[in-house]
């Protein structure tokens, strides 16, 4: 069922500008899959689904294709667009976005594969990474400052 799921979750996305994931878990439910949103995003986790910016200003799923460093210049140009701000706390990083970016600037920050970060959760435009050290959060907000302000 999962898989059915997922495969129905990248045939929708493929053919339609899904938004949000209210509106995928609406669009699956109309095709048979009673889901919640929580199912939905684990799901685009998984699928490694990101968010892009549509010709228009809007912004949408895309499927990730995974093209080495190719998608992480891709993905760097995302976060570059994206980004706003970036400070630290301690050993967190706390980057803020535009609205409904967080997780495709998140997935560029993750393709970097920096062994000083140890992980990144996304919401919709605020993404928090914890580093190892404060010494490396603090590093981290100046790599992150230069990068987001090379637009």
């Amino acid at each position: 069922m999962k898989y059915d799921r997922q495969a129905g979750i990248l045939e929708l996305i493929e053919n339609h500008e899904i938004e949000t994931q209210d509106e995928l878990v609406a669009r699956l439910a109309a095709k048979g899959f009673e889901v919640t949103q929580a199912t939905v995003s684990r799901d685009i986790k998984e699928l490694k689904i990101i968010k892009v910016m549509t010709g228009d200003g809007k912004s949408r799923y895309s499927i990730m294709n995974q093209g080495g460093a190719d998608v992480s210049d891709k993905l760097l140009t995302i976060f570059s667009k994206a980004y706003i701000s970036a400070d630290y706390a301690n050993n967190i990083v706390v980057i803020k976005t535009l609205p409904g970016m967080a997780q495709a600037a998140a997935s560029a920050i993750d393709s970097l594969k920096w062994g000083d970060i140890i992980g990144t959760i996304a919401g919709d435009d605020t993404i928090m990474i914890l580093c190892r050290a404060e010494v490396i959060a603090e590093r981290m907000t100046e790599k992150f400052t230069r990068i987001g302000n090379s637009k």
